[in-house]
């Protein structure tokens, strides 16, 4: 049985509507609970957000959306159907990579069609490879899920299960990349499927075989999009909120915790409000939380290290490119040497591998007629870097959107109409530590057991939700992680 909060838990004020407060939240309500959401912005969604500017839409973070059952899971906690709520449809290709070389790979979540894929553009024997991959990942997938990632851990102790020695015997235990190269040997597919360790804020290099179930996440089992567009997702979950009796306080910042022998009794805000609570959900960034309202740094937390960062480019624009599906990997000359630039080196990508997102490619309604909304994420070092975001950001802009007319996209700088540049520096702006969207590395000591609680040291009844807590970073994690906190509070969810 995980510890749980100290006291009465009959009120719960949840700081920060992202999508982990938003899922502690549902929760919370389904457990009979009162619920209070105190978010600083006009709309839930926390780095979820939205931006909307002449006509175009766009989700200003996450733009890939996996394991929907997770957010199914949310609303069935009130009795709501997700399809009530959102209208989720399955994107194929998953991605199309794109290759130094001039080739391209259609990434597909059907094993069958993905298996026809290798086989017409690469050879049988790859895509017999990738077959053995995919059972490969599946069976790390069962065996993590439960045990490692779909549950509160209060100490290492914890996870002597079966399932670990199954994870050693199957190799999760070792460095990913050469994991995965012992399945396919071409450099292509190799990189198609390790660079999304990139997530979790280490290199394919580096990060743990074990990480290849993020890639069980979105290869296997499927990406989605939501019609409206990313932001569907928090505002649907917000709405099914408020329905089922959690109140929500808008454009209000928490401003200071009362805490009385090392219990909160209410929040304070910027408008002047005191809320009694019995217990306080913290969804914003973890360490930013401890130094801003529970006035400390432990020494575990100022230990961590962080993930690189990106900038990304929100462009409204006229051009439309036949040969790019909805989500498109442009991969540089460069792997080894990427990582090596943005992690030990802590400089900006020589040969940069990118993502470019077109929503407007399944949604329509996300720009003007005839109009294209691109998101572009190059990613960067976080602010541990020496880099001048004050007056590079322009220079970078500039230098993002000649890299993309190099890699095919061909008058791409001239066809903007509204645009929106997002650097380290402001994500940092918006309370992000050391300008990291994706929180503290999943290094080994900063994974599992040792990323830091959910439960806050020294306080009876205080909790952390989101990316910098357990399980960790992405969509599917930090919507676990509300759900974790929520079983501090009141025990297993059924």
């Amino acid at each position: 049985m995980s510890a749980r909060v100290k006291g009465p838990t009959d009120h719960v004020v949840v700081v920060g509507a992202g999508l982990a407060g938003l899922s502690a939240a549902l929760r919370l309500a389904g457990a009979g609970r009162k619920v209070t959401v105190i978010e600083r912005e006009s709309v839930p969604g926390g780095r979820n957000g939205l931006l909307q500017k002449d006509g175009y839409s766009f989700d200003t973070g996450p733009s890939v959306l996996t394991m929907p059952s997770l957010i199914e899971d949310a609303f069935n906690c009130v009795g709501e159907n997700m399809k009530d709520w959102l209208e989720l449809s399955p994107i194929s290709p998953l991605y199309r990579a794109f290759y130094a070389d001039g080739s391209q790979i259609d990434v597909h979540a059907n094993t069958q069609a993905m298996e026809a894929e290798i086989s017409e553009k690469i050879s049988a024997s790859e895509a017999a490879g990738y077959r053995r991959y995919v059972e490969f990942v599946t069976k790390l997938y069962k065996y993590e899920m439960n045990d490692f990632i779909d549950r509160n851990i209060d100490s290492p102790l914890n996870l002597l299960t079966p399932n670990l020695a199954r994870l050693i015997a199957l190799g999760g235990f070792r460095k990913l990349s050469p994991k995965v190269n012992q399945f396919m040997s071409d450099p292509r597919l190799q990189r198609v499927y390790s660079f999304q360790a990139m997530y979790a804020g280490v290199s394919p290099q580096q990060a743990l075989a074990i990480y290849a179930v993020i890639a069980y996440m979105d290869s296997v089992n499927g990406v989605f999009f939501p019609k409206g567009g990313m932001h569907a997702v928090p505002r649907g979950l917000a709405a099914a909120a408020q329905k089922h009796g959690v109140e929500f306080k808008y454009n209000t910042t928490v401003t200071g915790l009362e805490i009385v022998n090392g219990r909160a009794k209410a929040v304070t805000t910027n408008t002047g409000e005191r809320v009694e609570c019995d217990v306080v959900v913290l969804n914003p960034d973890l360490p930013v939380m401890w130094r801003e309202l529970l006035g400390k740094t432990p020494p575990s937390i100022k230990r961590l290290k962080y993930s690189p960062s990106c900038v990304t480019l929100l462009a409204g624009s006229s051009k439309k490119y036949d040969h790019v599906a909805h989500h498109n990997i442009h991969f540089g000359e460069s792997w080894d040497g990427v990582f090596d630039e943005l992690i030990k080196k802590k400089v900006l990508m020589t040969d940069p591998s990118i993502l470019v997102t077109v929503q407007s490619h399944d949604d329509p309604d996300l720009a003007p007629p005839g109009k294209e909304s691109y998101y572009v994420l190059f990613p960067t070092p976080n602010l541990d870097a020496k880099i001048d975001w004050k007056t590079q950001a322009k220079p970078y802009r500039d230098h993002m959107v000649s890299t993309l007319e190099a890699r095919g996209y061909e008058g791409f700088g001239d066809a903007i109409e509204v645009e929106e540049l997002t650097t380290p520096l402001d994500w940092q702006n918006q309370g992000m530590e050391r300008g990291a969207p994706f929180a503290s590395a999943h290094t080994f000591f900063q994974t599992g057991p040792f990323r830091p609680r959910n439960l806050a040291a020294g306080f009876e009844n205080i909790v952390f939700a989101g990316s910098g807590t357990q399980p960790g970073v992405g969509v599917p994690m930090v919507l676990i992680s509300g759900r974790l906190a929520a079983e501090r509070i009141v025990g297993p969810v059924k």
